[in-house]
């Protein structure tokens, strides 16, 4: 086993806890890290970073998949924690969120880059001290109208939405295992050009 093969990835997915969120948009991160639990066969389990966790292996790596349950806007806490717990660099921490400026039905990977005001992934960079760090974005397309986009974020998957998430719930699923074990450019170059949406916002 090579010393790559051996270390140990973090994948984080943001979200807000509690059962009255579970179906919000802004919960699409918790909703690829239930997919990814199921694959690695693992149940969530309280840790003491203030998050939820999965220890196994995904696509034959050793991962920790975790659910921070400070809340959205506090995410980072957790996030640092359980990186300084399981020795995990930034370069191998893997979050995954709700984009509203990608079209949904979209799902973009990238590494580094701004927060595009999302109170998670801005939380993240500061307790990390740094913004190189994966992600899956998960598009979720902008309110309609003149809706307040933190009450968008925070409504449910519209019904015609719900038909296909399970598909892109997956997919984002698969893009994280590709990050894993391909790198970026392969994922981007390999899912990218899969939207089901026909929008094609920058990678």
């Amino acid at each position: 086993m090579s010393d790559a093969s051996a270390q140990r990835w973090l994948v984080a997915g943001l979200g807000n806890p509690g059962p009255e969120y579970a179906g919000n948009r802004h919960n699409a991160g918790f909703m690829v890290l239930d997919e990814l639990a199921a694959r690695v066969g693992g149940r969530f389990k309280a840790h003491r970073s203030r998050a939820e966790v999965v220890e196994g292996r995904l696509a034959a790596l050793p991962v920790v998949l975790a659910k921070p349950l400070s809340f959205m806007n506090l995410s980072g806490g957790p996030v640092k924690a359980l990186a300084d717990f399981y020795k995990v660099t930034p370069d191998r921490v893997i979050v995954v969120h709700d984009e509203l400026d990608i079209p949904y039905g979209a799902l973009r990977a990238k590494t580094g880059g701004g927060d595009n005001g999302h109170n998670g992934l801005k939380s993240i960079t500061k307790s990390l001290g740094t913004r190189d760090y994966p992600r899956i974005r998960f598009g979720i397309g902008r309110p309609p109208g003149r809706m307040d986009p933190a009450t968008f974020v925070l409504r449910d998957f519209a019904t015609a939405e719900r038909k296909d998430l399970p598909f892109l719930v997956d997919r984002a699923a698969d893009m994280v295992e590709s990050l894993m074990t391909a790198g970026l450019e392969a994922t981007q170059n390999r899912f990218h050009a899969a939207d089901l949406n026909p929008a094609k916002p920058p990678r």
